[in-house]
């Protein structure tokens, strides 16, 4: 029999988006309960480096932080998203200080407070909140001690989203609402049953769909497939942000060289010392991550490359010690002293810029479901995200989610609804696991060689066909086998990944994240200013 769990409130992600989220509706008494893949902290929250973008300083104004947002989002950012998420910004940081989270200190003109505060590209002020070159892991590990500690909160670690439960797919005659999902543990290997008034995804990205990533393994999708195949739109699938610096070696697994590094004045250049970035852009280094992100992908396959260098060695040795003490001691274990000597450096897939169709309450287009952080689509981000403000959306979104919830929560609403429990009985273990690890490198191939960050309408029709056949294969497996965590990811990447290609072959022009050879420039006589999937 599959256990059934029920709640006021389910959160699906344990990174900052649903730990704040937990924290300020437990807080308010609500019962919350938190299911998190794996632990707790490993999700892409934990390893965010850089900072927390928001406007600290009597030198910045709300006007330049929402300018740079749209200047970098290529035109295309909602507007009104914006301007919410920026004039909110200094709140949710002393939100953050409230819960006792320790950010850098500096007594000098420079900061906020006593705070520092860094720049990144596409900031036109300093404005980077950060805790020295590893803020995510402060952050998370300040909320994960609290939300442990916290008698309103259940933690279901080690368990996966398998799928929503709506009244549609019960057939129950309403409009359409979420109910809750249906779980996987991954220690019991069995499903269970999550009866929920109110369901919040906060899954993160899709940056796993792609070979190469800085993120985690979690980044597979799973929030916006599943939305996807309950009924909700998607939006800007296409934009892609690929990090500009990972750092290249075969067993760093895509670390992450933060921005903050070419803020504080890092050069990037070719193996024989060129820079090259005055080629490209006016602000060089400091350029949106786009820009720099496609200019290393032309030298790399102008000049047959592996990696370009980024270079700090110019700076004193304590200054890199004392700002990033993290990628510092990183580097050394694999070689690399950046003190002295310039690091090699790739793209890698990052961020995903579109997502869940949300509206500024982080409500979906189904009742009772609502979208948080990198898995959605707010507007916040247009054609490109500005660094530093994805733990910024994930905190200002999670307060106003806190706030329509508990205005509008029914503690009552649908319990006595009978929810099927998970049905296994007609199928069996899987014969061959090969099936799926042969299908996740071939589509995660595919994804890097057609759709990466230059793209053409041959290469995404070339990536469309293959996704498709993928799918099919998937889909039959899924059907007949037992479900388990890495079956899971997958038929949530394959799904994942055609929302991407269908949301790319729409768009006719190049803007932001996305560049396409057969139309290499920005349409503004016929501006697409989002790009939106609806399920048939």
């Amino acid at each position: 029999m599959t256990e059934t769990l029920k709640t006021n409130v389910a959160i699906i992600g344990g990174g900052l988006a649903g730990l704040s989220l937990a924290i300020r509706l437990a807080d308010q008494d609500q019962k919350v309960v938190i299911v998190s893949k794996k632990e707790l902290t490993e999700g892409s929250s934990l390893y965010a480096q850089g900072g927390i973008a928001a406007v600290l300083s009597d030198e910045d104004s709300f006007k330049s932080h929402i300018e740079d947002t749209v200047i970098a989002g290529a035109g295309i950012c909602k507007r009104e998203a914006v301007e919410f998420v920026v004039k909110h910004g200094p709140a949710s940081i002393q939100w953050l200080i409230d819960q006792g989270v320790e950010f850098t200190r500096e007594t000098s003109d420079l900061g906020y407070g006593n705070y520092h505060l860094t720049r990144e590209g596409g900031h036109s002020h300093r404005r980077i909140i950060h805790a020295a070159d590893a803020t995510g892991h402060e952050v998370e590990i300040t909320l994960e001690s609290k939300v442990r500690q916290h008698p309103n909160i259940k933690l279901l670690e080690s368990h996966i989203a398998i799928d929503l439960i709506t009244t549609a797919k019960l057939g129950i005659a309403t409009a359409n609402r979420c109910i809750g999902f249906y779980a996987y543990d991954n220690q019991k290997r069995q499903a269970l049953t999550i009866h929920a008034n109110n369901t919040i995804l906060a899954t993160g990205g899709a940056s796993k769909v792609y070979l190469y990533t800085s993120n985690p393994d979690t980044s597979t999708g799973d929030g916006m497939a599943m939305a996807w195949r309950a009924g909700c739109r998607v939006g800007n699938m296409e934009f892609n942000q690929f990090h500009p610096t990972c750092l290249f070696h075969p067993k760093a697994k895509s670390f992450l060289i933060s921005e903050a590094v070419r803020g504080e004045g890092g050069k990037l250049l070719l193996s024989n010392g060129e820079e090259f970035m005055s080629k490209y852009d006016e602000r060089k280094e400091l350029a949106p991550r786009d820009i720099v992100a496609r200019a290393i992908d032309n030298e790399m396959k102008r000049g047959g490359h592996q990696h370009v260098y980024l270079d700090i060695s110019h700076k004193p040795p304590e200054f890199i010690k004392q700002h990033f003490p993290t990628i510092y001691s990183r580097c050394l274990e694999y070689g690399y002293d950046m003190t002295s000597e310039p690091i090699p450096v790739v793209p890698a897939a990052h961020y995903s810029c579109g997502g869940i169709v949300t509206d500024l309450n982080a409500k979906t287009d189904i009742d009772g479901l609502y979208a948080v952080g990198e898995c959605t689509y707010s507007g916040l981000h247009g054609a490109n995200r500005l660094a530093s403000n994805s733990l910024l959306e994930c905190l200002v979104f999670a307060e106003s989610a806190a706030k329509h919830i508990s205005t509008n929560s029914n503690d009552q609403l649908y319990e006595d609804v009978d929810i099927p429990a998970w049905d296994e009985t007609r199928v069996t273990d899987a014969d061959e696991m090969v099936v799926i690890t042969h299908n996740w490198d071939e589509l995660r191939r595919a994804m890097w060689d057609y759709v990466g960050i230059v793209r053409t309408t041959k290469r995404l029709e070339r990536a469309l066909h293959r996704i498709r056949l993928l799918d099919k294969e998937i889909q039959e497996y899924y059907g007949n086998f037992r479900v388990s965590n890495d079956l899971l990811e997958l038929r949530n990447l394959v799904q994942v990944a055609e929302l991407i290609v269908l949301s790319a072959l729409k768009r006719k022009e190049s803007r932001g994240l996305h560049y396409s050879r057969d139309y290499p420039d920005i349409d503004n006589e016929n501006p697409l200013t989002e790009t939106i999937l609806t399920p048939e």
